[in-house]
């Protein structure tokens, strides 16, 4: 596939004042993804929009096929299915994205697991929701198959130490972002914007020749509007949050977002996270993580690590902003 992309993406002279701009969209992930490329002026690409739709979708589809819990013969899902104690052979992307994961469980302190699938499950936010609230009995069983310390990784393999699962959903739609990227960065295409259900990648300019601009959403189900807009490039953006997706039980409103270290939703302020990093993957995971941490703890990570990060807790009928260091650029 990276052959056929250098083909499709090959660039020839064009004079015009105008950049050649591109743009392709489609679902996959269970979401839905765009991608605007952009030519450097004078150029364009040389390619039928069809012949790089084709191609973007084949890449999609690999991704998919190694990572999706949706496909039952998966290579995640085969591991899913192997046997506790037992070295499963892992591809690369696979291997990669696991390894990234655990170093991220472990940099928050587990707040970021990809083993945290069937709690999810439990709460009634999975594929198949349930009305009724689980027992502190049930969440304590089921926690037993929680923990991303079960996973061990070593030399392109895995073993599970126990029953769990594994579920890339919090990581794998930026994995697949950074993916594309590194393709069309390797075929020489130096402005672009991927997206994949809210992930973002941005390199270069965007074609009136400025930065990227991004709209972050007001957090609330309610009030639909912008927030604010975050000028990029060159970075990733993810942002993540819970106004979208929760649910009502006894006039108690309860996220999605579960802790892993507790067995429970969530309960506090912070409605959504944005986080600038390197890599959409990495971006990915830290905003999940930081969710599950809340505004302080979020905010002390930023300040350690030194990521570029805005805060929105909610208060009263407002939202107030707290940013990282790092984010003082963008603001």
């Amino acid at each position: 596939m990276c052959g056929l992309l250098g083909l499709l993406l090959a660039a020839c002279g064009q004079p015009s004042d105008q950049p050649d701009v591109r743009r392709f969209s489609g679902s996959t992930m269970g979401t839905y993804y765009t991608i605007t490329l952009v030519a450097e002026a004078g150029q364009s690409f040389e390619f039928s929009d069809a012949a790089m739709q084709a191609a973007i979708e084949a890449e999609l589809a690999q991704i998919n096929q190694i990572m999706s819990t949706y496909i039952p013969d998966s290579e995640l899902m085969q591991l899913n299915a192997a046997e506790v104690g037992v070295w499963q052979p892992l591809s690369a992307p696979l291997y990669d994205i696991l390894q990234l994961s655990q170093q991220i469980s472990g940099l928050t302190q587990g707040a970021f697991d990809v083993t945290v699938g069937p709690l999810v499950n439990l709460w009634g936010f999975g594929p198949d929701p349930d009305g009724e609230l689980p027992t502190a009995e049930a969440i304590a069983a089921v926690q037993q198959r929680v923990g991303y310390q079960q996973l061990e990784l070593e030399e392109q393999r895995a073993r599970k130490q126990s029953d769990i699962f594994v579920d890339l959903s919090g990581i794998a739609k930026g994995y697949g972002v950074d993916w594309l990227g590194q393709l069309f960065d390797q075929h020489g295409v130096s402005h672009y914007l991927i997206n994949i259900g809210g992930d973002l990648l941005a390199r270069g300019v965007n074609p009136d020749g400025e930065p990227w601009r991004i709209a972050i959403e007001i957090p609330s189900a309610e009030r639909q509007g912008i927030q604010r807009v975050v000028p990029i490039s060159n970075v990733a953006l993810v942002t993540s949050g819970d106004y979208r997706n929760y649910r009502q039980d006894n006039g108690q409103r309860r996220s999605h977002i579960i802790d892993p270290t507790t067995g429970y939703p969530v309960n506090h302020s912070l409605a959504s996270v944005t986080v600038i990093a390197d890599t959409a993957a990495e971006a990915d995971a830290l905003a999940t993580a930081m969710m599950v941490m809340g505004t302080e703890a979020a905010l002390a990570l930023a300040e350690q690590e030194n990521h570029a990060v805005v805060l929105i807790e909610r208060q009263a009928q407002e939202f107030k902003e707290t940013y990282s260091s790092a984010f003082t650029p963008y603001r």
